[in-house]
Order: structure tokens, then sequence, then C-alpha cells
């Protein structure tokens, strides 16, 4: 019995909330003026107006910050969970850490020489080919 007041309250609660919604959305409808305006018609409503074709070619220099920032984000979870884990881990866990951060850190040094940090395409250009 206690059960089928409970469903009964919680539907009716749910039909009000629907209602009190309904309500609000017909007197906002009513009361809202509409002012069609040229820019608010358009695909993008920023404040800019578009220019020119929607498919402009991204340099590959930004996926190679987005892939570094992924990496080195990863990094850091897995040492936040090593730093949880300390002093449960002792000192294999302080060499396995040490490990994992020297070959993160081979790995920046490698995408720092290729050029994958200089932001002007001249160099990463120059040092691709």
């Amino acid at each position: 019995m206690d059960e089928t007041h409970s469903a009964i309250a919680i539907g009716l609660f749910a039909f009000l909330i629907l209602a009190v919604l309904g309500i609000l959305l017909g007197i906002a409808d009513r009361l809202g003026v509409a002012r069609p305006q040229w820019d608010k018609n358009q695909p993008f409503e920023c404040g800019i107006p578009p220019t020119g074709d929607a498919r402009v070619r991204i340099p590959i220099r930004f996926y190679l910050v987005a892939v570094s920032f992924l990496v080195f984000d990863v990094e850091a979870a897995f040492l936040f969970a090593w730093a949880a884990a300390y002093w449960e881990l002792g000192v294999p866990g302080v060499i396995g850490a040490v490990i994992f951060i020297l070959i993160l850190l081979l790995g920046l040094v490698y995408e720092w020489r290729k050029g994958g940090l200089s932001w002007s395409s001249g160099q990463i250009a120059s040092r691709v080919h």
C-alpha cells in the first residue's frame, strides 16, 4: 500500500512539473517579441559575419600540440594514481615511476628535436622533410 502511494505521489509531482513548465513556456511565447535579424538567421550566431568556406584546412601543428597534450595528460593521470599509492608501492614503485617519467622525457626530447613544439611553420617543414 505504501509503494502505491509513493508511485502516485511521484506521478503527480512529475505531472505538476510538466504542467508548470508548459505554462511558463506558453507565457514566454505569448509575451516574447520576435525580432528577426540578419545575424540571428546565420548558421553560427557568434557576432562575426561568416566569410569564405567553412572547410578550412587546419595546420598539422595543431594536431601535434593536441596529441602532445593528450600524452602528457594521461601521464598526469598515471602519476596521480601512483602518488596515491606511494606508501604501498615502496622502492619498486618509485623505480617504475622514474622509468615511466624517463620514457616520457625521451619522447618529449624527440618531439622537441623533430620540431613538434615549434609554432612557426618554417621550422616544422624544414625538420620533417
